[in-house]
């Protein structure tokens, strides 16, 4: 991600910085998304004032409406409750009257009259009904008003960047229920926000859309507003009932498609629905296919790392993630040097934004790449894709851009020719920090200074080793012998002098990072938990990994904090700095599954499981503080986490399939359990539908007093079930 900081003056405020003038949990918790539209509300479903926090409706990284506010006689309306469908389809907020007064009197008492907001998008339209009852055994008057307004600010600049200069905004209102709002960009585009009222209001001015309507007792009336972004002739005319149909089918669609995963505790389920309903959100359709976009609000596009990451932890249940991902960034892979953009021949894309500041170039982020990762989890994930599908011929089709990869991997990611990938920015304006904790201070010596470039990560070194074991064995089966031969010799070259370089006996532990003077950087951080899911490690070396990441100053209950309490930079409420991330804790899960060390990966997932069940809807966020759990306590929220986030909402995935040691063999036609172990709260689990090749099976797992046991309760005949100690 791009781009937080701790501990930095406004004066050495790094760029892109994320300003935190509030909490996004507090104001704006309610968050809707389809395709390349986002939303975030207020549990009204109001956006008021949103100022520098990213409240109002979204496209294409630019906010297209930033006021949007329902009056009762002058007055917000009372809070009954206010939530999101399982689905993430509808938001609906249940409100009522305040006590309304006229001098000294009362002429409405409270909670006479209910409001029910119902809110939907659905292709780059935000529709919403409000209906209002009567309940007074008289007729009612009743003074409404709708409130819009944009700013039409660039993500950038709702995230607190500052702008010379910026288009122009202009207001119309084309007939008596409809008001329009466009902006002529810098850039020569032309955006509009149109909104359409029916039926009409009474009145229309400035943004202001008044009601004045007498209710019978008992009687109820609705309005609707259609919000489109995009040009007036683009506005769609269906009614309420067609798109909204629509938008239930999808999600039903998309629910009933791939694994389900059912629990006897009903908390497992619902944390593994959210999941899914989360990622099913964030997910935009490419040309190639399926795209996880990063997380709402800051990163609604697609990210290379993130979404390499969240097609690994889905993998063995989703493989379609991992071929639209594959696909879409081997479309996008850099084939020329471009120093602003961090940009060299086979690099894989960091991010790509479609705002009006990434078009000016006032950010680098229109297609950057200053990313040290994405380009070895390409090829890693690649790999891991035919192993799970079987799917050559995918794998032949991208063959020239996993080959250029390799290339970067072993030239431009590694200038100096020691073997191991570094990074160091090229572009001004670029990211510092190029690994996934890329703050401008999350990389750092024991005595707290700063790590100055060319950085080798540990776990970058993990991926690529990774990458290269995994690649060679499809290169054989592609008729490339003698590159898998050198590939494997490749990785084993690395393997031991990665053993060589990185590892401090002092820490028990592998060194964060090797800086430009190959100098250790000798901090004890979660980076180090990530080096075991490449399999690069020794066993022993591992297991002491393993120890040291479980002890109390780096493990706080609910998750492994991102840098130990212990390190002079530590800091529980900082981004990268102490902070515990369940995409990262999920990482490192896997990796003690591939040490066989799974009751060490079944506390992890205790430990996610129950923080999860303390938040809002069960959605586990991108991160949260690194403070030591308290026994009836929930964690901490971090004020600007992304809410949904695609990897944090894959993590359970990856949790489930380290403890379970869950291994789909395209091969054999098997599903393979390796010595499972589970939680204690998990007594009976259900995955249905688990798919390899073109059928699908049910499988039972029961949990007895850690003893687990393992049916094929349904399904194809062909596919085998198989339980190893």
């Amino acid at each position: 991600m791009n781009v937080h900081a701790s501990g930095a003056s406004k004066s050495e405020t790094p760029s892109f910085y994320i300003q935190a003038t509030a909490s996004i949990q507090e104001l704006w918790p309610r968050t809707l998304k389809n395709g390349d539209t986002f939303a975030l509300f207020d549990q009204l479903g109001d956006v008021a004032d949103p100022g520098l926090t990213p409240g109002g409706i979204f496209h294409n990284d630019m906010r297209y409406l930033s006021q949007l506010e329902l009056l009762l006689f002058g007055q917000r309306p009372l809070l009954l409750s206010s939530a999101i469908d399982d689905d993430n389809v509808v938001l609906t907020a249940d409100l009522s009257n305040p006590d309304i007064y006229q001098g000294d009197r009362i002429v409405l008492p409270r909670e006479t009259l209910h409001i029910r907001r119902s809110r939907f998008i659905w292709r780059n339209t935000v529709y919403e009904r409000i209906a209002v009852r009567n309940f007074n055994t008289q007729k009612q008057q009743c003074l409404m008003e709708i409130r819009t307004g944009t700013d039409f600010a660039d993500i950038f600049e709702v995230r607190g960047a500052q702008r010379p200069r910026r288009g122009t905004i202009t207001t119309r209102h084309p007939d008596a229920a409809s008001v329009h709002y466009d902006y002529d960009g810098l850039d020569g585009k032309q955006r509009s926000m149109c909104i359409r009222f029916d039926p009409a209001p009474r009145a229309i001015a400035k943004g202001i859309a008044s009601y004045d309507f007498t209710l019978e007792a008992d009687a109820e009336t609705a309005i609707v507003m259609t919000m489109h972004c995009g040009a007036s002739d683009s506005m769609p005319g269906d009614p309420y009932s067609i798109p909204y149909r629509a938008a239930r089918r999808d999600a039903r669609k998309a629910h009933e498609g791939g694994v389900a995963i059912d629990c006897s505790h009903r908390l497992v389920t619902r944390l593994f629905k959210r999941s899914k309903s989360d990622l099913q959100m964030l997910t935009t359709m490419t040309p190639q296919g399926p795209y996880p976009c990063a997380g709402t609000p800051w990163f609604s596009t697609p990210f290379g790392r993130d979404g390499l990451i969240a097609a690994l932890q889905t993998l063995w249940a989703s493989p379609i993630f991992a071929k639209g991902v594959l696909g879409f960034l081997a479309a996008t892979q850099a084939t020329e040097n471009d120093p602003a953009m961090d940009a060299q021949p086979g690099k894989i894309l960091h991010e790509i934004r479609h705002s009006e500041m990434a078009a000016l170039k006032e950010v680098p982020f229109g297609r950057y790449y200053g990313s040290v990762d994405a380009t070895p989890l390409f090829v890693q994930l690649a790999a891991a894709y035919h192993e799970r599908t079987g799917d050559l011929d995918t794998l032949r089709a991208l063959w020239p851009n996993i080959e250029a990869a390799l290339d970067w991997i072993d030239k431009d990611g590694d200038r100096d020719g020691d073997g191991f990938v570094e990074y160091f920015r090229e572009g001004k304006d670029g990211l510092v920090n190029q690994g996934w904790k890329d703050s401008s201070d999350s990389i750092m010596h024991a005595d707290g200074s700063l790590a100055q470039g060319p950085i080798a990560l540990c776990e970058v070194q993990g991926y690529v080793y990774a990458a290269k074991r995994g690649i060679a064995e499809v290169a054989r089966q592609l008729g490339h012998a003698a590159r898998a031969e050198d590939l494997e010799r490749q990785a084993e070259d690395l393997r031991r002098a990665f053993e060589e370089k990185f590892w401090s006996e002092e820490l028990g532990t592998y060194a964060l990072a090797l800086d430009g003077n190959k100098k250790p950087c000798l901090v004890c951080a979660s980076n180090a938990g990530q080096v075991l899911l490449s399999g690069i490690a020794s066993p022993e070396r591992a297991q002491r990994v393993a120890h040291k990441l479980l002890m109390p100053e780096n493990f706080t209950g609910w998750g492994i904090r991102t840098l130990s309490a212990d390190a002079v930079r530590y800091n529980p409420i900082s981004y990268h700095n102490g902070s515990v991330w369940p995409h990262d804790n999920s990482l490192i899960a896997l990796g003690l599954g591939r040490y066989g060390f799974r009751r060490e990966a079944s506390l992890l997932f205790r430990g996610m499981f129950e923080a999860a069940s303390r938040l809002d809807l069960m959605r586990l966020p991108e991160l949260f503080c690194g403070f030591a759990r308290r026994r009836l306590g929930a964690p901490t929220l971090y004020p600007v986490a992304c809410m949904p986030q695609a990897w944090a909402s894959a993590a359970p995935y990856a949790f489930l399939e380290a403890c379970l040691g869950l291994h789909c063999d395209y091969g054999r036609r098997e599903v393979h359990f390796r010595n499972p172990h589970l939680p204690a709260f998990v007594e009976e689990l259900h995955i249905r539908n688990l798919a390899i090749g073109d059928v699908a099976a049910d499988i039972l797992i029961r949990n007895s007093d850690g003893e687990i046991s393992v049916t094929a309760e349904s399904g194809e005949a062909d596919i085998a079930v198989r339980l190893s100690k």
